[in-house]
Parts: C-alpha cells; sequence; structure tokens
C-alpha cells in the first residue's frame, strides 16, 4: 500500500487571495497486532512495509529475543484498517503470555505499583563497544536524508529512521508518521535481512525519548544520533547501557551527551 494519498485543500494567503490546491497527506490507519491469536495492540501508523514493523515491534516489546523465533507474518486489509498477524515460536509463548497480563494492568489503571513500574524501566542490555563515530560521519548522514525521505517530501509530515555506516553513508531507511514505528520498521528491515549495524550508528529525524533509547539498545545499535532533543529518562537509561547519545544533530553543529 503506498503511504499518502491527494486531498483538496483552499490556500488563502495573507494578503487574502484564495485557490484551490491539491496536497498530498501522509496516510494513518488502525494497525492491529496479532501474536499467537492473541489481540496485542493497536498502533496509529502507516500502512506500508507492516512486516518489518511487525517483526521491529516484537523484538522492541521482547517478546522475541531473536528473528528466528518469528515464524510467519500475514497482513489483512479491512474496511477498518489493517490487521497482522504473527506466528511466534512455542518457546515465546510464557513471555508473550507475561506481557499481555502486564499490558491488561496497565490499560486499567496507567503504570501504577511497583510491579508495573518495574516492567516500564526493565534493564537494558550493555549494548556492544565501537569506536566513537567521527563528527563528520553524522554531518555526511544529516545532509543526505533528505534524499532518503520520499514520503516526508511529498507530504512534509512523516518521520525517518535510518541505518547509517561508520562512515556516514545511509543504507536503510523507513519512514512512518510515528517515530516510533519508522524505528521499529527500521529495526525489523534489517532484522528480515540479516543486517547488523556493525559499527555505524541509527539516524532518527525526531526528538529522543526514553523508548527509542530502548529500541536502539534492544537492537544492539551502538550509537543514535537524533535531529531533535533528549529527555532526561532518555539521557539515563542510554547512560546506564552504554549507548552513545547525540541530540539536536543540526547542519552546523551535533550534542554528545557525556559518558
Amino acid at each position: 500500500m503506498k503511504g499518502a494519498i491527494s486531498v483538496d485543500f483552499v490556500r488563502t494567503a495573507r494578503e487574502g487571495s484564495a485557490e484551490a490546491i491539491a496536497r498530498s497527506v501522509p496516510l494513518e490507519r488502525p494497525i492491529a497486532l496479532e501474536f499467537n491469536g492473541i489481540g496485542y495492540a493497536v498502533m496509529m501508523a502507516t500502512p506500508c512495509d507492516l512486516e518489518d514493523f511487525a517483526v521491529g515491534f516484537a523484538l522492541s516489546e521482547r517478546l522475541v529475543s531473536r528473528p528466528a523465533e518469528i515464524v510467519d507474518v500475514d497482513c489483512h486489509s479491512t474496511a477498518q484498517g489493517e490487521i497482522v498477524r504473527v506466528t511466534l515460536s512455542a518457546e515465546c509463548a510464557p513471555a508473550l503470555f507475561e506481557r499481555v497480563r502486564h499490558r491488561t494492568s496497565d490499560s486499567s489503571c496507567g503504570l501504577c505499583g511497583i510491579e508495573n513500574l518495574e516492567q516500564a524501566l526493565r534493564p537494558l542490555p550493555p549494548v556492544p563497544a565501537q569506536p566513537p563515530i567521527a563528527a563528520d560521519a553524522i554531518f555526511r548522514a544529516l545532509g543526505a536524508l533528505r534524499d532518503h525521505q520520499p514520503l516526508n517530501r511529498e507530504t512534509g509530515a512523516a518521520h525517518a529512521a535510518a541505518r547509517c555506516s561508520a562512515a556516514g553513508v545511509i543504507l536503510d531507511v523507513r519512514e512512518d508518521v510515528g517515530r516510533h514505528n519508522a524505528f521499529d520498521k527500521l529495526i525489523g528491515a534489517m532484522a528480515r535481512a540479516g543486517a547488523g549495524w556493525d559499527g555505524g550508528f541509527a539516524l532518527l529525524s525526531s526528538r529522543c525519548s526514553y523508548e527509542l533509547v530502548e529500541k536502539a539498545a534492544l537492537s544492539r545499535c551502538g550509537t543514535l544520533v537524533t535531529i531533535s532533543a533528549a529527555t532526561d529518562l532518555a539521557i539515563a537509561r542510554a547512560k546506564a547501557c552504554g549507548l552513545t547519545l547525540v541530540v539536536l544533530a543540526r547542519p552546523d553543529a551535533i550534542l554528545t551527551v557525556s559518558a
């Protein structure tokens, strides 16, 4: 499915003139994710690269520890949205049922209670040590990112997540209206292709929340670069697992969080 549609607008200028124009807007649909027949989550996302999304989501949610535990991904379109049915191996059933149990309690009362807080901030695995990424490589990737964002060029309303080499060459990109979804799609695409970070870095066109730090760490990414700022929790989580965090990455300067 394509990621955008054309919509008619009336453009009104400051001086008062008005004209009819057509403009592309990104698609946003409910995506129902089912694992082993259990309705797990409904995400609002751009309905493309859904197989990548499902695989990346399963890894980020720690429902699986490796792509081989995902047996099948089956996508269905309905009038209400998209249904993605994922079959996990039998060994994943305990983790799935435990996570579903916590999600059920979360949805009724929010993140309340010691047990739920511990689940929300579960320890992250240490990320692999790697040589520092040169600033020139980050600036190189920043300068090239727009050329790898066809959906955002068309609509001006989509986030991107890019896999970059240590030299700053953009190797792969996924886009979505949601920054978390774009990163899950990229992680899923890498997992399906058997690709790793190989000393490179992730570049995200968004602010850095703690969830994005967790996705990076769980995918064994050593360096995460975001165009906007980070929250204090994102910085704390990055330091705890050894993830190098570069934020407010702009064409003229970057900020690297001190170790």
